[in-house]
Formats: structure tokens, C-alpha cells, sequence
């Protein structure tokens, strides 16, 4: 039986770790974006139903986040 050298093997086998290794870390990053994304579209619900509250109390503000001051906005005329 024909082979390659022991070098050329291990030069192959290193190689195809190594790939094995970086399809497993993309398989792990792609569940963390899926993840990380429906985290994202709950805290952007929260965010509206805050706004929606904070709107029944004070009608139209714009809120200062660093210190919860806030201003009326302007009434958009057509």
C-alpha cells in the first residue's frame, strides 16, 4: 500500500482540525446572532409598550435617558 509521508499526513490532519474547529465556532456564533436577535425583539417590544405608556401619562416626549427629564414634541402640521 502507497502513503504519504508522515509529515505530509500530519500537515493535512493539522489542516483539517483546524477546520473542523472554525465550522464549529461559526455553528456556536450562528446560535448566539439567533439568540442574541430574539433578545433583541423582546427588549425592542418592551421599549414600545414603555413608550406607549409614557405617552398615555404625558402625551408626546421626547426623554432625556441620562436623567429622565423630558420635552414635548412638536405637533407635526400637514
Amino acid at each position: 500500500m502507497s502513503k504519504i509521508t508522515k509529515e505530509e499526513l500530519k500537515g493535512l490532519q493539522e489542516i483539517h482540525n483546524k477546520l473542523s474547529a472554525i465550522r464549529h465556532d461559526i455553528g456556536m456564533l450562528s446560535g448566539q446572532i439567533h439568540s442574541l436577535n430574539h433578545m433583541q425583539a423582546d427588549e425592542l417590544a418592551k421599549q414600545e409598550e414603555a413608550k406607549k405608556k409614557l405617552v398615555e401619562n404625558y402625551g408626546n416626549i421626547n426623554v432625556d435617558l441620562k436623567d429622565g427629564s423630558y420635552t414635548e414634541m412638536e405637533k407635526e402640521t400637514k
